[in-house]
Protein backbone atom coordinates (compact mmCIF):
# COMPACT_ATOMS: atom_id res chain seq x y z
CA UNK A 1 0.00 0.00 0.00
CA UNK A 2 1.41 3.38 -0.99
CA UNK A 3 1.52 6.14 1.58
CA UNK A 4 0.72 9.53 0.02
CA UNK A 5 3.55 12.02 0.06
CA UNK A 6 3.09 14.83 2.57
CA UNK A 7 4.92 18.08 1.90
CA UNK A 8 7.23 19.01 4.76
CA UNK A 9 6.28 22.32 6.35
CA UNK A 10 9.79 23.79 6.62
CA UNK A 11 8.81 25.90 3.62
CA UNK A 12 7.36 29.36 3.21
CA UNK A 13 4.15 29.77 5.18
CA UNK A 14 1.75 29.99 2.22
CA UNK A 15 2.89 26.62 0.89
CA UNK A 16 2.75 25.04 4.34
CA UNK A 17 -0.81 26.18 5.10
CA UNK A 18 -1.92 24.87 1.74
CA UNK A 19 -0.30 21.60 2.70
CA UNK A 20 -2.36 21.51 5.87
CA UNK A 21 -5.57 21.77 3.89
CA UNK A 22 -4.78 19.11 1.32
CA UNK A 23 -2.07 16.79 2.52
CA UNK A 24 -3.08 16.44 6.13
CA UNK A 25 -6.80 16.17 5.33
CA UNK A 26 -8.35 12.96 6.57
CA UNK A 27 -9.39 11.63 3.16
CA UNK A 28 -5.74 11.41 2.08
CA UNK A 29 -4.26 10.16 5.30
CA UNK A 30 -6.99 7.58 5.71
CA UNK A 31 -5.34 5.81 2.75
CA UNK A 32 -2.49 4.91 5.10
CA UNK A 33 -4.87 2.90 7.24
CA UNK A 34 -5.08 -0.78 6.22
CA UNK A 35 -8.54 -2.23 5.74
CA UNK A 36 -9.68 -5.44 7.41
CA UNK A 37 -12.16 -6.68 10.01
CA UNK A 38 -12.54 -7.89 13.56
CA UNK A 39 -11.80 -11.20 15.20
CA UNK A 40 -15.07 -13.17 15.29
CA UNK A 41 -14.56 -14.39 18.85
CA UNK A 42 -13.77 -10.88 20.05
CA UNK A 43 -16.89 -9.63 18.26
CA UNK A 44 -19.06 -12.07 20.17
CA UNK A 45 -17.66 -10.89 23.48
CA UNK A 46 -17.57 -7.16 22.85
CA UNK A 47 -20.36 -6.25 20.46
CA UNK A 48 -23.40 -7.41 22.41
CA UNK A 49 -25.97 -4.72 21.91
CA UNK A 50 -23.64 -1.92 20.84
CA UNK A 51 -25.30 0.85 18.80
CA UNK A 52 -24.67 1.25 15.10
CA UNK A 53 -25.56 3.93 12.57
CA UNK A 54 -26.32 3.68 8.83
CA UNK A 55 -27.27 6.61 6.57
CA UNK A 56 -28.52 6.22 3.00
CA UNK A 57 -29.29 9.04 0.59
CA UNK A 58 -31.26 8.87 -2.67
CA UNK A 59 -29.95 11.81 -4.68
CA UNK A 60 -32.99 12.06 -6.97
CA UNK A 61 -35.43 12.07 -4.09
CA UNK A 62 -38.79 10.30 -4.00
CA UNK A 63 -42.15 11.33 -5.42
CA UNK A 64 -43.74 12.38 -2.13
CA UNK A 65 -47.40 11.65 -2.95
CA UNK A 66 -46.37 7.98 -3.14
CA UNK A 67 -44.48 8.19 0.18
CA UNK A 68 -46.14 10.47 2.72
CA UNK A 69 -49.42 9.18 4.23
CA UNK A 70 -52.51 11.37 4.17
CA UNK A 71 -52.97 11.31 7.96
CA UNK A 72 -50.47 11.80 10.75
CA UNK A 73 -49.94 9.41 13.64
CA UNK A 74 -50.28 5.64 13.87
CA UNK A 75 -52.68 3.52 11.88
CA UNK A 76 -52.15 5.50 8.68
CA UNK A 77 -53.04 4.02 5.29
CA UNK A 78 -49.95 2.63 3.58
CA UNK A 79 -48.74 4.54 0.53
CA UNK A 80 -47.29 2.74 -2.51
CA UNK A 81 -43.71 3.15 -1.25
CA UNK A 82 -44.42 2.31 2.39
CA UNK A 83 -46.28 -0.79 1.16
CA UNK A 84 -42.88 -2.16 0.11
CA UNK A 85 -41.58 -2.04 3.71
CA UNK A 86 -44.85 -2.76 5.50
CA UNK A 87 -43.44 -5.84 7.30
CA UNK A 88 -41.30 -3.39 9.31
CA UNK A 89 -44.01 -0.79 9.92
CA UNK A 90 -43.59 -1.07 13.68
CA UNK A 91 -39.87 -0.53 13.32
CA UNK A 92 -39.73 2.74 11.38
CA UNK A 93 -41.04 6.31 11.55
CA UNK A 94 -41.82 8.50 8.54
CA UNK A 95 -41.07 12.22 8.82
CA UNK A 96 -42.11 15.18 6.70
CA UNK A 97 -41.47 18.87 7.30
CA UNK A 98 -37.73 18.49 7.93
CA UNK A 99 -34.83 20.18 6.11
CA UNK A 100 -31.53 21.97 6.52
CA UNK A 101 -31.80 25.78 6.22
CA UNK A 102 -30.08 27.83 3.51
CA UNK A 103 -29.41 25.00 1.07
CA UNK A 104 -29.61 26.97 -2.17
CA UNK A 105 -26.28 26.18 -3.82
CA UNK A 106 -24.32 26.44 -7.04
CA UNK A 107 -26.53 23.84 -8.73
CA UNK A 108 -29.81 22.03 -8.11
CA UNK A 109 -28.14 18.98 -6.58
CA UNK A 110 -25.56 20.80 -4.43
CA UNK A 111 -27.50 19.99 -1.25
CA UNK A 112 -26.25 16.40 -1.55
CA UNK A 113 -22.90 17.69 -0.28
CA UNK A 114 -24.44 18.90 2.96
CA UNK A 115 -27.07 16.24 3.67
CA UNK A 116 -25.03 14.91 6.61
CA UNK A 117 -23.38 18.20 7.58
CA UNK A 118 -26.13 20.88 7.28
CA UNK A 119 -23.56 23.49 6.21
CA UNK A 120 -25.26 26.41 4.40
CA UNK A 121 -24.95 27.61 0.79
CA UNK A 122 -23.32 24.47 -0.68
CA UNK A 123 -20.88 25.17 -3.47
CA UNK A 124 -21.31 28.94 -3.51
CA UNK A 125 -18.45 31.40 -3.13
CA UNK A 126 -16.73 31.02 0.22
CA UNK A 127 -18.38 27.69 0.98
CA UNK A 128 -16.47 25.23 3.14
CA UNK A 129 -18.16 22.09 4.29
CA UNK A 130 -18.15 20.92 7.90
CA UNK A 131 -17.76 17.51 9.48
CA UNK A 132 -20.48 15.02 8.58
CA UNK A 133 -22.51 13.24 11.23
CA UNK A 134 -20.95 9.85 10.53
CA UNK A 135 -17.42 11.19 10.98
CA UNK A 136 -18.32 12.72 14.32
CA UNK A 137 -19.60 9.31 15.38
CA UNK A 138 -16.51 7.56 14.02
CA UNK A 139 -14.34 9.72 16.27
CA UNK A 140 -16.34 8.59 19.27
CA UNK A 141 -15.80 4.88 18.65
CA UNK A 142 -12.32 5.04 17.14
CA UNK A 143 -10.34 1.89 17.83
CA UNK A 144 -13.31 -0.21 18.91
CA UNK A 145 -13.70 -1.70 15.43
CA UNK A 146 -11.13 -2.32 12.75
CA UNK A 147 -12.90 -0.05 10.28
CA UNK A 148 -13.80 3.22 12.05
CA UNK A 149 -16.37 3.85 9.31
CA UNK A 150 -17.39 2.80 5.82
CA UNK A 151 -18.37 5.33 3.19
CA UNK A 152 -19.95 3.59 0.21
CA UNK A 153 -21.61 4.45 -3.08
CA UNK A 154 -23.05 2.72 -6.13
CA UNK A 155 -21.10 5.09 -8.36
CA UNK A 156 -18.54 7.62 -7.11
CA UNK A 157 -19.55 10.48 -4.80
CA UNK A 158 -19.53 10.20 -1.02
CA UNK A 159 -21.80 11.47 1.76
CA UNK A 160 -18.91 11.76 4.24
CA UNK A 161 -16.84 14.86 4.98
CA UNK A 162 -13.83 15.24 7.25
CA UNK A 163 -13.40 17.79 10.02
CA UNK A 164 -11.45 19.87 7.51
CA UNK A 165 -14.43 19.94 5.14
CA UNK A 166 -12.88 17.55 2.64
CA UNK A 167 -15.00 14.88 0.97
CA UNK A 168 -13.94 11.33 1.87
CA UNK A 169 -13.70 9.03 -1.15
CA UNK A 170 -16.36 6.32 -1.37
CA UNK A 171 -15.83 2.63 -1.99
CA UNK A 172 -17.92 1.52 -4.96
CA UNK A 173 -16.69 -2.07 -5.34
CA UNK A 174 -18.41 -4.73 -3.19
CA UNK A 175 -15.67 -7.23 -4.06
CA UNK A 176 -12.92 -4.90 -2.80
CA UNK A 177 -14.95 -4.20 0.32
CA UNK A 178 -15.37 -7.93 0.96
CA UNK A 179 -11.63 -8.44 0.63
CA UNK A 180 -10.92 -5.65 3.07
CA UNK A 181 -13.38 -7.03 5.59
CA UNK A 182 -12.94 -10.79 5.38
CA UNK A 183 -9.92 -11.92 3.32
CA UNK A 184 -6.68 -12.49 5.24
CA UNK A 185 -3.51 -11.14 3.71
CA UNK A 186 -0.34 -13.16 3.41
CA UNK A 187 2.40 -12.78 6.01
CA UNK A 188 4.31 -10.64 3.52
CA UNK A 189 1.30 -8.41 2.88
CA UNK A 190 0.70 -7.94 6.60
CA UNK A 191 4.37 -7.07 7.13
CA UNK A 192 4.09 -4.54 4.30
CA UNK A 193 1.04 -2.95 5.94
CA UNK A 194 2.93 -2.61 9.21
CA UNK A 195 5.87 -0.99 7.41
CA UNK A 196 3.49 1.48 5.79
CA UNK A 197 1.97 2.30 9.18
CA UNK A 198 5.41 2.89 10.65
CA UNK A 199 6.30 5.05 7.68
CA UNK A 200 3.09 7.01 8.17
CA UNK A 201 3.96 7.72 11.80
CA UNK A 202 7.48 8.71 10.80
CA UNK A 203 6.09 11.20 8.27
CA UNK A 204 3.75 12.65 10.89
CA UNK A 205 6.61 12.96 13.39
CA UNK A 206 8.65 14.93 10.85
CA UNK A 207 5.74 17.14 9.85
CA UNK A 208 4.82 18.08 13.38
CA UNK A 209 8.42 18.83 14.37
CA UNK A 210 8.79 21.19 11.44
CA UNK A 211 5.40 22.72 12.21
CA UNK A 212 6.41 23.38 15.80
CA UNK A 213 9.50 25.24 14.61
CA UNK A 214 7.43 27.25 12.16
CA UNK A 215 4.93 28.15 14.90
CA UNK A 216 7.46 30.48 16.50
CA UNK A 217 7.36 32.83 13.49
CA UNK A 218 3.60 32.91 12.91
CA UNK A 219 1.01 35.51 13.76
CA UNK A 220 -1.98 34.83 16.02
CA UNK A 221 -4.42 33.82 13.23
CA UNK A 222 -1.93 31.40 11.73
CA UNK A 223 -1.20 29.96 15.16
CA UNK A 224 -4.90 29.16 15.52
CA UNK A 225 -4.80 27.37 12.17
CA UNK A 226 -1.66 25.54 13.21
CA UNK A 227 -3.31 24.42 16.44
CA UNK A 228 -6.09 22.86 14.35
CA UNK A 229 -3.37 21.17 12.32
CA UNK A 230 -1.73 19.78 15.47
CA UNK A 231 -5.07 18.39 16.61
CA UNK A 232 -5.53 16.61 13.29
CA UNK A 233 -2.05 15.14 13.49
CA UNK A 234 -2.58 13.88 17.04
CA UNK A 235 -5.86 12.25 15.99
CA UNK A 236 -4.12 10.56 13.09
CA UNK A 237 -1.27 9.34 15.30
CA UNK A 238 -3.83 7.62 17.51
CA UNK A 239 -5.56 6.12 14.47
CA UNK A 240 -2.31 4.75 13.09
CA UNK A 241 -1.47 3.14 16.43
CA UNK A 242 -4.91 1.58 16.70
CA UNK A 243 -4.75 0.20 13.19
CA UNK A 244 -1.38 -1.42 13.74
CA UNK A 245 -2.97 -3.34 16.61
CA UNK A 246 -5.78 -4.52 14.28
CA UNK A 247 -3.33 -5.74 11.62
CA UNK A 248 -2.25 -8.57 13.95
CA UNK A 249 -5.81 -9.72 14.67
CA UNK A 250 -7.50 -12.27 12.40
CA UNK A 251 -10.49 -11.29 10.32
CA UNK A 252 -13.91 -12.85 10.94
CA UNK A 253 -14.88 -15.95 9.02
CA UNK A 254 -18.13 -15.66 7.06
CA UNK A 255 -19.90 -18.42 5.18
CA UNK A 256 -20.50 -16.24 2.13
CA UNK A 257 -19.05 -16.44 -1.36
CA UNK A 258 -17.06 -13.37 -2.39
CA UNK A 259 -19.31 -11.06 -4.42
CA UNK A 260 -18.81 -10.35 -8.09
CA UNK A 261 -18.96 -6.68 -9.00
CA UNK A 262 -21.68 -5.64 -11.44
CA UNK A 263 -20.06 -4.31 -14.58
CA UNK A 264 -23.17 -2.57 -15.94
CA UNK A 265 -22.97 0.93 -14.48
CA UNK A 266 -26.64 1.49 -15.33
CA UNK A 267 -27.81 -1.46 -13.23
CA UNK A 268 -28.10 0.75 -10.16
CA UNK A 269 -30.65 -1.39 -8.31
CA UNK A 270 -28.49 -4.52 -8.55
CA UNK A 271 -25.55 -2.47 -7.29
CA UNK A 272 -27.62 -1.23 -4.37
CA UNK A 273 -28.67 -4.76 -3.42
CA UNK A 274 -25.12 -6.12 -3.53
CA UNK A 275 -23.78 -3.29 -1.38
CA UNK A 276 -26.64 -3.76 1.09
CA UNK A 277 -25.49 -7.37 1.53
CA UNK A 278 -21.95 -6.24 2.30
CA UNK A 279 -23.23 -3.61 4.73
CA UNK A 280 -25.23 -6.18 6.67
CA UNK A 281 -22.17 -8.44 6.92
CA UNK A 282 -19.99 -5.56 8.10
CA UNK A 283 -22.48 -4.67 10.83
CA UNK A 284 -23.10 -8.28 11.86
CA UNK A 285 -19.38 -9.02 12.29
CA UNK A 286 -18.82 -5.70 14.09
CA UNK A 287 -16.24 -4.78 11.48
CA UNK A 288 -17.61 -1.24 11.69
CA UNK A 289 -20.44 0.58 13.44
CA UNK A 290 -20.80 3.59 11.14
CA UNK A 291 -21.77 3.39 7.46
CA UNK A 292 -22.88 5.90 4.85
CA UNK A 293 -24.24 4.79 1.50
CA UNK A 294 -24.91 7.04 -1.49
CA UNK A 295 -27.61 5.18 -3.43
CA UNK A 296 -26.62 6.97 -6.61
CA UNK A 297 -28.27 8.86 -9.44
CA UNK A 298 -28.36 8.20 -13.17
CA UNK A 299 -28.51 10.37 -16.29
CA UNK A 300 -29.50 7.39 -18.41
CA UNK A 301 -32.03 4.57 -18.53
CA UNK A 302 -31.56 2.19 -15.57
CA UNK A 303 -30.96 -1.41 -16.63
CA UNK A 304 -33.10 -4.42 -15.81
CA UNK A 305 -36.19 -2.61 -14.56
CA UNK A 306 -39.18 -3.76 -16.55
CA UNK A 307 -41.40 -0.94 -17.78
CA UNK A 308 -38.71 1.77 -17.61
CA UNK A 309 -37.54 3.17 -20.94
CA UNK A 310 -36.57 6.72 -20.01
CA UNK A 311 -33.62 8.53 -18.48
CA UNK A 312 -33.97 8.43 -14.68
CA UNK A 313 -32.84 12.02 -14.14
CA UNK A 314 -35.25 13.20 -16.81
CA UNK A 315 -38.07 11.27 -15.13
CA UNK A 316 -37.34 13.02 -11.84
CA UNK A 317 -38.06 16.30 -13.69
CA UNK A 318 -41.44 14.98 -14.69
CA UNK A 319 -43.29 18.32 -14.81
CA UNK A 320 -46.38 16.47 -13.53
CA UNK A 321 -46.45 14.38 -16.69
CA UNK A 322 -48.38 11.26 -15.60
CA UNK A 323 -46.54 9.00 -18.04
CA UNK A 324 -43.18 10.04 -16.58
CA UNK A 325 -44.47 9.75 -13.03
CA UNK A 326 -45.63 6.19 -13.75
CA UNK A 327 -42.12 5.21 -14.89
CA UNK A 328 -40.52 7.03 -11.98
CA UNK A 329 -42.80 5.13 -9.61
CA UNK A 330 -41.50 1.81 -10.96
CA UNK A 331 -37.89 2.81 -10.21
CA UNK A 332 -38.62 4.17 -6.75
CA UNK A 333 -40.70 1.15 -5.76
CA UNK A 334 -37.69 -0.98 -6.72
CA UNK A 335 -35.49 1.18 -4.47
CA UNK A 336 -37.85 0.61 -1.56
CA UNK A 337 -37.91 -3.11 -2.26
CA UNK A 338 -34.11 -3.18 -2.08
CA UNK A 339 -34.25 -1.19 1.15
CA UNK A 340 -36.75 -3.71 2.50
CA UNK A 341 -34.31 -6.55 1.82
CA UNK A 342 -31.70 -4.73 3.90
CA UNK A 343 -34.17 -4.30 6.76
CA UNK A 344 -35.03 -8.00 6.47
CA UNK A 345 -31.38 -8.94 6.90
CA UNK A 346 -30.92 -6.80 9.99
CA UNK A 347 -34.17 -8.06 11.49
CA UNK A 348 -33.22 -11.71 10.96
CA UNK A 349 -29.97 -11.41 12.93
CA UNK A 350 -30.26 -11.68 16.73
CA UNK A 351 -27.89 -9.90 19.07
CA UNK A 352 -28.20 -9.56 22.83
CA UNK A 353 -31.78 -10.78 22.76
CA UNK A 354 -32.93 -8.32 20.10
CA UNK A 355 -32.62 -7.99 16.36
CA UNK A 356 -29.64 -6.24 14.84
CA UNK A 357 -32.07 -3.62 13.54
CA UNK A 358 -32.97 -2.77 17.14
CA UNK A 359 -29.31 -1.91 17.69
CA UNK A 360 -28.88 -0.03 14.38
CA UNK A 361 -30.25 3.46 13.72
CA UNK A 362 -31.03 3.60 10.00
CA UNK A 363 -31.48 6.98 8.32
CA UNK A 364 -33.04 6.63 4.85
CA UNK A 365 -34.04 9.61 2.74
CA UNK A 366 -32.93 12.32 0.36
CA UNK A 367 -31.42 15.79 0.21
CA UNK A 368 -34.22 16.83 -2.17
CA UNK A 369 -37.82 17.30 -1.20
CA UNK A 370 -38.68 17.56 -4.90
CA UNK A 371 -36.17 16.63 -7.55
CA UNK A 372 -38.57 18.03 -10.16
CA UNK A 373 -37.85 21.56 -8.93
CA UNK A 374 -34.61 20.92 -7.02
CA UNK A 375 -36.47 21.93 -3.87
CA UNK A 376 -34.54 21.12 -0.68
CA UNK A 377 -37.46 21.73 1.69
CA UNK A 378 -39.76 19.11 3.26
CA UNK A 379 -37.36 16.21 2.82
CA UNK A 380 -38.50 12.57 2.72
CA UNK A 381 -36.99 11.01 5.84
CA UNK A 382 -37.40 7.57 7.38
CA UNK A 383 -35.77 6.49 10.64
CA UNK A 384 -35.76 2.73 11.28
CA UNK A 385 -34.54 0.67 14.23
CA UNK A 386 -32.11 2.06 16.76
CA UNK A 387 -34.23 1.39 19.84
CA UNK A 388 -36.70 4.21 19.12
CA UNK A 389 -40.48 4.19 19.40
CA UNK A 390 -41.78 3.65 15.88
CA UNK A 391 -44.91 2.94 13.90
CA UNK A 392 -46.03 6.50 13.13
CA UNK A 393 -46.04 9.20 10.50
CA UNK A 394 -44.83 12.49 12.01
CA UNK A 395 -45.67 15.60 9.98
CA UNK A 396 -43.75 18.72 10.94
CA UNK A 397 -44.65 22.08 9.43
CA UNK A 398 -44.18 21.76 5.68
CA UNK A 399 -43.64 25.49 5.21
CA UNK A 400 -41.68 26.31 8.35
CA UNK A 401 -39.52 23.20 8.47
CA UNK A 402 -37.91 21.76 11.59
CA UNK A 403 -34.11 21.49 11.20
CA UNK A 404 -33.11 17.98 10.15
CA UNK A 405 -30.01 18.50 12.28
CA UNK A 406 -32.24 18.20 15.37
CA UNK A 407 -32.69 14.56 14.34
CA UNK A 408 -28.92 14.29 13.96
CA UNK A 409 -28.38 15.31 17.60
CA UNK A 410 -30.61 12.47 18.76
CA UNK A 411 -28.87 9.99 16.48
CA UNK A 412 -25.45 11.12 17.74
CA UNK A 413 -26.55 10.78 21.36
CA UNK A 414 -27.79 7.26 20.57
CA UNK A 415 -24.20 6.48 19.49
CA UNK A 416 -22.85 7.70 22.82
CA UNK A 417 -21.86 11.26 21.94
CA UNK A 418 -22.47 13.81 24.67
CA UNK A 419 -23.60 16.70 22.47
CA UNK A 420 -26.67 18.92 22.43
CA UNK A 421 -26.00 20.68 19.11
CA UNK A 422 -24.94 19.74 15.61
CA UNK A 423 -24.69 22.02 12.60
CA UNK A 424 -27.88 24.02 12.17
CA UNK A 425 -29.78 22.29 14.99
CA UNK A 426 -32.01 24.37 17.24
CA UNK A 427 -32.85 21.67 19.79
CA UNK A 428 -31.41 18.43 21.16
CA UNK A 429 -34.53 16.46 20.26
CA UNK A 430 -37.24 16.32 17.63
CA UNK A 431 -40.92 15.53 17.90
CA UNK A 432 -41.61 11.93 16.92
CA UNK A 433 -38.21 10.45 17.74
CA UNK A 434 -38.16 9.06 21.26
CA UNK A 435 -36.33 6.16 22.86
CA UNK A 436 -38.37 3.02 23.37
Amino acid sequence: MNVPHIARPALERRHFLKGVGTCIALPLLDAMIPSSATNAARHTASAAGVPRFVAMNAGLGFHKPFLFPETEGTGYKLTPYLEQIKDHAENFTVFSGLSHPNQTGNNGHASSMTWLTSAPRPGLAGFKNTISLDQLMARQIAGQTRMPFLTLSTRSSSLSWSANGVQIPAETSPSKLFQQLFVEGTAEEIASEIRDLHRGRSILDTVIKDAQRLNQSLGQRDRVKLDEYFTSVRDLEVRLQQNEEWVHKPKPQVNVDPPQDIDDSNDVLARQRLMYEMMALAIQTDSTRVITFNLGTLNSVPSNIEGVRSDWHNLSHHGKDETKIDELKIIEIAEFQAFNEFLNRLTSIEEAGKSLLDHTSVLFGSNLGSAASHDWHNLPIIIAGGGYKHGAYVAHDRKNNTPLANVFVSLAQRMGLEIDRFGSSTAASVRGLERA
